[in-house]
């Protein structure tokens, strides 16, 4: 595919875009919505982010800029495979931003739209995948409000929520006071259209819907005016004549009028199992239609971020695409496409963050030095093991050798910055991974990782847990847990297995 192609994935700037955002520079428009205009950017080390910028007027809506606020410190602790990790934020600039991780794929409505509807197995997996994002969501206290198939993202291993707990911040903005609607009317919940509370069982609502969308191409309630989709969702009962057979136990339960009569997330990936029998919930290569898999393809091949925007820390400045040729950069990239943005019309939002919220790279652009596609791909870098015991309030450095404990969280030194044991819970001003258990530690393994938090509390991690940390000056380090102090010690500390790989936050390999 030719670059020119492949750009096409991508809109271009207009006049009154910011250049850059808190040191992030900005590349494209990935699209605009009711809140905000969504950018694309990259981190220090070339991963992809998508930058989502609150619209003028809702930023100074104090009453939404204080639920925005509490949106965003939930959402960055939510931790899931199938989420779109919020990675770094400033919710008290003067127009408020956050960043996600970015998802190479099309948006689930985009797929239909061009494509037409999915296969039976490929809505069960997808399903299932959401079902499983709202479980993370859910357990952080979260409920999604405006799931729908703009907000459902097609990656080549597995759907990505995204948008989660956002559209609650503008409900009790002069546009709900106003009489205005959040939300996409064809895919809004009985509880929504008659303003009543909502709560997790809202989302397993639009999930029915956004599984018929997926299914047959059409909304469950079919289209025409706000008010008459609004009276059918609330008393009538969907249209499933397209839907296939195997479906209609999922999505009938889901779309119960009743809140209470809706099955959990952990029923619905049962559901879908059973709707699918002949494919095991696990993704294999090729679990989209071929027309699909290729909008994936040209989605990751527009990620290649020009030279200017890869940082020169001694790698190798076509790292990012060394890995799109091996096929790598497919899995687990993530973002924040479809409904997410408004206008910008300001300049570069230069406020000054709190440094303890802060991983945003710097603001002096450095441009990485010309390299030849033929330059020799390096080795990667050799491990080096350390066991570490680290007390509360207090830091690591990776570019230490050994790292030693320092008190204080390094807020402000955020490219040598590792990870603290902050309070109760691990922090980094990076990225960071909770590994699951099917997953083996590895660099391979931190590099294809994209679940980025800044947060992860004690309270989910035990004996053997592993976590995935990259550091701004490039640094991998790998964690693992092996015990805590006493209950009763002076000093509390988690005893850590630490392997690092110095300068190999750029994919070099196949380690």
């Amino acid at each position: 595919m030719s670059a020119e192609g492949a750009n096409q994935v991508f809109r271009p700037l207009v006049a009154g875009d910011p250049a850059t955002i808190a040191g992030y520079r900005i590349s494209a428009r990935l699209g605009e919505g009711g809140m905000g205009t969504v950018y694309l950017s990259y981190t220090p080390g070339g991963r992809p982010v998508a930058i989502k910028v609150i619209r003028p007027d809702l930023a100074g809506d104090p009453e939404f800029r204080r639920r925005f606020t509490q949106e965003v410190q939930a959402a960055q602790r939510v931790q899931g495979l199938y989420t779109a990790p919020v990675i770094d934020s400033d919710t008290e600039g003067e127009r408020p931003w956050l960043a996600t991780a970015y998802v190479a794929g099309p948006s689930l409505h985009a797929a239909v739209s061009r494509h037409g509807s999915l296969p039976v197995p490929a809505v069960a997996l997808a399903v299932a995948g959401i079902a499983e994002a709202l479980q993370a969501i859910h357990g952080a206290d979260i409920v999604h409000r405006d799931l729908k198939p703009s907000n459902v993202l097609l990656a080549a291993d597995g759907p990505r929520v995204i948008d989660f707990g956002i559209a609650r911040a503008a409900d009790a903005t002069s546009l709900t006071r106003s009489g205005a609607i959040v939300g996409t009317p064809a895919f809004m919940t009985p509880e929504q259209a008659s303003g009543a509370a909502c709560a997790p069982a809202t989302d397993i609502f639009a999930l029915g819907q956004v599984a018929v969308y997926a299914a047959t191409g059409t909304p469950a309630f079919g289209e025409g005016t706000s008010h008459a989709v609004l009276y059918r969702i609330v008393h009538e009962a969907p249209d499933l004549a397209d839907l296939p057979d195997e479906l209609n136990e999922l999505v009938t339960r889901c779309l119960a009028k009743d809140p209470s009569a809706r099955p959990t997330p952990a029923e619905i990936i049962d559901l879908c199992q059973r709707a699918s029998p002949q494919t095991e919930l696990r993704r294999p290569d090729g679990w989209l239609p071929p027309a699909v898999a290729a909008d994936i393809d040209r989605h990751t091949a527009a990620l290649v971020p020009p030279p200017q925007q890869l940082r020169n820390r001694g790698r190798i400045a076509l790292a990012v695409a060394a890995v799109l040729v091996a096929g790598l950069a497919g899995v687990g990239i993530t973002a924040m496409l479809g409904d997410g943005g408004g206008d910008s019309q300001d300049g570069p939002n230069t406020s000054k963050r709190p440094s303890r919220t802060s991983s945003s790279p710097s603001n002096s652009p450095e441009t990485a030095p010309s390299s030849s596609p033929e330059t020799t791909t390096p080795p990667d870098p050799n491990p080096v093991q350390y066991k570490v015991d680290l007390p509360r309030d207090y830091s690591l450095r990776f570019a230490d050798d050994p790292p030693k404990p320092i008190e204080g969280g390094l807020y402000d030194e955020w490219a040598d910055f590792g990870i603290t044991l902050d309070g109760d819970e691990f922090h980094t001003n990076n990225a960071m991974v909770l590994l699951i258990n099917s997953q083996v530690g590895s660099l391979k393994t931190c590099r294809a990782e994209t679940r980025y938090a800044e947060f992860i509390p004690l309270s989910s991690v035990s004996k053997g847990t592993q976590i995935c940390v990259t550091a701004g000056t490039g640094h991998i380090g790998l964690i693992t847990i092996r015990g805590f102090s006493p209950e009763n010690a002076p000093n509390q500390y988690v005893t850590l297995d630490l392997t690092i790989w110095r300068n190999a936050a750029e994919p070099v390999g196949d380690s």
